[in-house]
C-alpha cells in the first residue's frame, strides 16, 4: 500500500532531522565530530560538497566551528572543492583545494585545545594534481589515468 503524500513528507522530514541532529547536535563545537572520524580523514582528499552533503562538507564545516578565522578564511573565498587532512609533528595540516582557480591554501591547526590557526598560500595546483582532483569530483580513483 503506497504511502500518502503528507505522511511520506512528514517521515522525510523527520529523518532529516535526526540525521542532523546525529551529526551535531553531539559535536559541541564540531570537537567530537573531528576527534570521532579523523583516522577516516587522516592523509585523505575529500570532495567538499553542501548539497548533498560530502564527509569533507562536515570536516569543514566542524573545522570552521572550532577554528573561527577558518569560517572567515572560507567566507570570503568560498568554500574549497577538496579538502586534505594531514599531520606533521604537533600540528594539524588542513589543505584548502580551489580546483577552478587551481590555487591551494595551507593551514596549520596547533595541537591541543587552542582554536589557533595558520594560513599560507596561495600555492598553485599542478596539472597532475588537477588531473587528480578532477577525477575524485567525478566519480573516479585518484590513480585513474
Amino acid at each position: 500500500m503506497p504511502i500518502p503524500l503528507l505522511r511520506y513528507r512528514t517521515l522525510a522530514l523527520v529523518a532529516a532531522c535526526c540525521s542532523a541532529a546525529l551529526m551535531f547536535g553531539c559535536t559541541a563545537g564540531g570537537g567530537d565530530f573531528l576527534d570521532s572520524t579523523s583516522s577516516s580523514a587522516k592523509d585523505r582528499i575529500m570532495y567538499v560538497r553542501e548539497k548533498p552533503p560530502t564527509f569533507g562538507h562536515f570536516r569543514l564545516q566542524a573545522f570552521i566551528s572550532k577554528y573561527p578565522d577558518l569560517g572567515t578564511f572560507v567566507s570570503r573565498r568560498n568554500s574549497p572543492e577538496f579538502l586534505a587532512e594531514t599531520d606533521k609533528g604537533d600540528s594539524h595540516i588542513l589543505i584548502l583545494y580551489y580546483l577552478e582557480k587551481r590555487q591551494a591554501y595551507a593551514c596549520r591547526c596547533e595541537a591541543g585545545t587552542s582554536n589557533s590557526i595558520e594560513f599560507s598560500g596561495p600555492y598553485p595546483i599542478t596539472d597532475g594534481e588537477a588531473k587528480t582532483l578532477r577525477n575524485l569530483r567525478d566519480g573516479g580513483s585518484a590513480t585513474d589515468s
